[in-house]
């Protein structure tokens, strides 16, 4: 089964992110793969384990992208396409999704396209959709377990209300949440190959896309207000007259 895991650079977790100037940064701190998207590589890893094939790590980014592609190899990804072009700077997720639906069908021969069940920094969970979407494909979300067998895949899906099981039909798209399982760690020896890997570099006009349009822009970035906080620590001769005072205080500020 051929596979490609579309994955994401994100600053780091531990990152403050603040805005600057009206520029979003996060200082000093690193730059990683998207934490969720490790699940998804996972995921496409035990199938190609289960099944043959190769899985194909996709990223849209920049030059520093490559090393989230990197690492995608060091787990045991067999090839990485870093899609990068001036044009995609501030796209959104619809843009991205069609770009990223346009790189999956040049590649060809693509029977499951995996993702992380969401970024962490733009936090929406939606670009899995909408790239299955302009493919055409089924999309099954919240995959905790995905098994292939015949001409499609079976998994089962974390829902509020317990699991689900569902098949579907291939070609198909997945996110995939953390029930799945611990990511592998990547290998010495997939340190050393993914060191030396060259990684292609397609750009829009590669795909055959003229523009990124963005449904959705950012006018204006700016920090959320601070907030002034003020503890104040009843104290009395015991938990009646404390909880008098409370009381109190609470009626005299109108809280209730």
């Amino acid at each position: 089964m051929n596979i490609v895991v579309c994955i994401k650079q994100v600053p780091d977790s531990a990152a403050k992110v603040v805005v600057d100037g009206g520029q979003v940064t996060w200082g000093d701190a690193p730059l990683v793969m998207n934490p969720w998207d490790e699940y998804a590589i996972e995921a496409a890893l035990m199938l190609q384990e289960a099944t043959g094939g190769e899985v194909t790590a996709i990223s849209v980014g920049g030059e520093s992208a490559k090393e989230a592609l990197k690492t995608a190899l060091a787990m045991g990804c067999g090839q990485a396409i870093l899609i990068s072009d001036p044009r995609l700077e501030g796209a959104d997720s619809q843009a991205v999704a069609r770009v990223l639906a346009t790189a999956i069908q040049k590649t060809g021969g693509v029977e499951l396209a995996a993702f992380g069940k969401q970024a962490i920094d733009g936090d929406m969970g939606v670009t899995g959709a909408q790239t299955a979407r302009f493919l055409g494909w089924p999309m099954l979300s919240l995959v905790s377990s995905v098994q292939a067998g015949g001409a499609g895949i079976q998994v089962e899906r974390t829902i509020e209300e317990g699991r689900q099981q569902v098949e579907s039909k291939l070609p198909a798209a997945i996110s995939v949440s953390k029930d799945i399982g611990e990511p592998r760690y990547p290998s010495f020896m997939g340190i050393r190959k993914a060191s030396r890997a060259a990684i292609p570099v397609w750009t829009l006009d590669d795909l055959g896309i003229s523009a990124a349009a963005s449904a959705v822009r950012w006018p204006e970035v700016v920090n959320p207000p601070a907030r002034e906080v003020k503890t104040e620590m009843i104290s009395g001769d015991g938990p009646q007259d404390i909880a008098e005072k409370l009381a109190e205080k609470i009626l005299d500020e109108k809280v209730l």
